[in-house]
């Protein structure tokens, strides 16, 4: 399929073949035939049309999971990706005698895989359908700020049930370049999806935080899902009669060693980068709001880990919750870090400012966009007002207990009115990610520390300055100390939504039963929705007034970008995007050349027997014993580990997999190098890495450290004998 060409695509695709010896963007499949040169000189054989066929081979294996990527690798819908991305299945479906996550998992059978947890789910990108022309001609009939909000939100809940029609289908509305162009994805959405192997958290995990975000690395951080659906072969929720999904493609396991220099490219679903963002807006992010919740992610790090020592329920419940935070943590000081290394702040206004006066000179269409800049910095200061406050209390509403009557309350409001008219996220569409995480809740919660975060952000309340408070809330709390927060607490323990019984009883009552109640977490929840949605509201009339300026900005930035030679692509949101390079080395920042291979020796070498660098005893003999299964590389005389390239990726791209010049699997991408983390921001094309796990290295830890011959077999690659 091919997208018609807007103007903003089509100096995308023209600047893409004059810039292409560089490795920085992430291109829409649509562009890849016209970057088809610079594709070529990579080292790329495949025809670059092939590329841009979202449901032919390779592209059509690519899958999303919500936040992470994978991609189908066998006929009976077997599905690759990171240990972390299946993270959170391995822990829900893990308790302190059972612990998945230390010990690891192994189907030997379809029978024995799995559920991942009633959220879980693969969506397989169908089509990508342009819809500018539908959603700009919806907003400009528009009165004002808020009325273009609203417009946008009722043509994009059009757009999207007309897509969803058809049952087993999940639509979802993409803005490109700040709202110049719209695109509709069509996705399946399988909801049945099984774990059937992960390694021991001694090999998916190994080298746990120290090691992240680091090199060299020796991390197996691989994983494998199973899609099912029904007999009929179209979606169905888990049921003991569902059967393995049969995809259209999947991807072939490499046939030839990766070496350094070859060809590779990653398919995925990248995440947020912001290299367009505003300098401002760059500075708040640099002065305030990663320190901040670096600083608030430590410290609930801190509390989580002491309660866990005390209570192993809490350590295995909150595993999950503690390694988002910890990455979190990591990669925003990683990105802080990288800011002032490469003056990132210097180089957004330097760049600013050469945008406004080339605008200068462009007449009638300079003039707006200059005005345009204007109104979006007036957006921004005024968005500062209330940061520190806005952040304690969105965080305290987003405990377990507070979060979940908030929500349910919401969806009695909501449910009485038309579906089309109701909240995005509480339609019909939304009811069944709704009950499952109630009824997932209890594997991710513990009462007592749930209180112990409620206080941690009280607490953080309490002391932002008094011109920020709000009034319904003071009222609540009663109180701005010690003594109030403790009061607020004791209330708030008497709650039934610690009950799954309760939570579900609350899911279908409506909103005058919530309003008679007395409990407290319901008490707190009715009491604060005034507030919630005056500035849900608020936010929106900010949305409407960005949604005017911001589209017209970020033609005249990919304007002036495209007159100076550089690149112009959007900024990733999560939407399918190819990225393209090479296996490359780099120089760290001491000197040192960091070579884009590292090795089984180099796990051994790591191990203390003590996590995170326990590595598994089984892994610790056939190293010494040299038990390599015909899967050394010659060139480097090991069994590859971990490998790095050049490829231009962030967040989302975890379990993206990585592909030779001829299609096939040669790894799966799940990291980023320290020195590039800040990429998101500024591009750094000398310290730009990705972090890979080699498939050669994912077949030998099933061959020779964590068996699964079964699954080597349905790969086409039967272990050696």
């Amino acid at each position: 399929m091919r997208l018609r060409h807007s103007a903003t695509a089509i100096a995308i695709a023209a600047l893409g073949c004059g810039a292409a010896h560089a490795v920085e963007g992430m291109w829409v499949p649509q562009q890849l035939p016209e970057i088809s040169a610079p594709l070529k000189k990579a080292g790329l054989k495949l025809d670059p049309q092939q590329l841009a066929d979202l449901t032919g081979d390779p592209l059509g294996a690519v899958v999303s999971l919500g936040g992470c990527t994978a991609s189908f690798v066998s006929p009976q819908g077997l599905v690759a990706t990171n240990h972390h991305c299946a993270y959170g299945a391995i822990q829900l479906n893990s308790t302190p005698e059972n612990n998945l996550m230390r010990d690891g998992f192994n189907a030997p059978t379809h029978a024995e895989e799995l559920s991942a947890g009633p959220n879980a789910r693969i969506y397989v990108l169908e089509t990508i359908d342009d819809v500018t022309e539908a959603v700009h001609g919806a907003m400009a009939a528009a009165g004002d700020a808020l009325a273009r909000a609203q417009a946008l939100d009722a043509i994009e809940k059009q757009l999207i049930a007309d897509c969803e029609a058809e049952a087993g289908y999940r639509c979802r509305l993409y803005s490109f370049l700040g709202g110049n162009d719209y695109r509709l994805f069509r996705n399946m959405e399988i909801s049945d999806v099984r774990l059937a192997y992960a390694p021991p958290g001694s090999v998916g995990s190994y080298g746990g935080e120290i090691d992240n975000w680091m090199w060299p690395r020796h991390t197996g951080d691989f994983a494998f899902y199973r899609a099912y659906v029904g007999p009929d072969g179209k979606p169905a929720a888990f049921a003991e009669d569902n059967v393995p999904y049969q995809p259209r493609h999947w991807l072939k396991i490499a046939d030839r060693p990766l070496g350094p220099g070859d060809f590779v490219m990653a398919a995925g679903y990248p995440g947020r980068t912001s290299r367009y963002a505003l300098a401002g807006e760059f500075d708040e992010t640099e002065q305030w709001t990663y320190p901040v919740i670096s600083r608030h992610y430590k410290a609930l790090i801190a509390l989580v880990d002491a309660a866990g020592k005390a209570d192993p329920d809490i350590e295995v419940k909150y595993a999950s919750t503690m390694r988002g935070w910890e990455n979190t943590a990591k990669n925003y000081d990683g990105q802080l870090e990288g800011f002032s290394r490469v003056g990132a702040s210097a180089r957004k206004h330097e760049e600013e400012a050469a945008v406004l006066a080339w605008l200068a000179g462009r007449g009638d269409e300079g003039a707006a966009a200059r005005e345009a800049h204007a109104a979006l910095v007036a957006l921004n200061e005024g968005e500062r007002d209330t940061r520190e406050r806005d952040l304690a209390f969105r965080m305290f509403n987003g405990t377990g207990a507070v979060s979940t009557a908030i929500r349910l309350y919401r969806l009695s409001i909501e449910r009485e009115k038309p579906d089309a008219e109701r909240e995005q996220g509480y339609q019909e569409r939304d009811l069944p990610t709704i009950e499952g995480s109630l009824k997932q809740m209890d594997r991710r919660y513990v009462a007592a520390m749930d209180r112990e975060l409620q206080r941690y952000w009280l607490n953080a309340y309490v002391q932002v300055p008094e011109a920020q408070r709000l009034a319904t809330f003071d009222a609540w709390l009663d109180g701005h100390d010690a003594e109030a927060v403790s009061r607020a607490l004791d209330r708030l323990g008497d709650t039934q939504m610690v009950d799954a019984g309760q939570r579900m009883h609350w899911f279908t009552a409506d909103r005058k039963a919530f309003e008679a109640s007395r409990d407290p977490a319901i008490r707190y929840a009715v009491a604060m929705m005034p507030t919630l949605l005056e500035m849900e509201q608020a936010q929106k009339t900010r949305a409407g007034e960005r949604l005017a300026a911001l589209p017209v900005y970020l033609r005249a930035v990919a304007d002036y970008r495209a007159s100076q030679g550089g690149f112009v692509y959007p900024d990733a949101n999560s939407s399918l995007r190819i990225t393209f390079g090479n296996v490359k080395p780099y120089t760290k920042l001491d000197g040192s050349v960091q070579q884009p291979f590292t090795g089984v020796e180099g796990v051994v070498q790591k191990a203390t027997g003590e996590e995170p660098f326990d590595a598994p005893q089984a892994l610790l003999d056939a190293v010494a014993e040299r038990r390599f299964g015909g899967l050394v590389d010659r060139r480097l005389r090991t069994v590859p580990v971990n490998f790095l390239s050049d490829l231009d990726v962030t967040g989302g791209n975890s379990g993206s997999p990585v592909l030779d010049a001829h299609g096939r699997l040669v790894g799966l991408l799940f990291d980023m190098n320290w020195e590039s983390v800040s990429s998101n921001w500024v591009f750094d094309p000398d310290m730009t890495r990705t972090i890979s796990v080699d498939q050669r290295y994912m077949r030998w830890i099933m061959q020779e450290v964590y068996p699964a011959p079964q699954l080597l077999e349905e790969l086409g690659v039967p272990a050696a004998r």
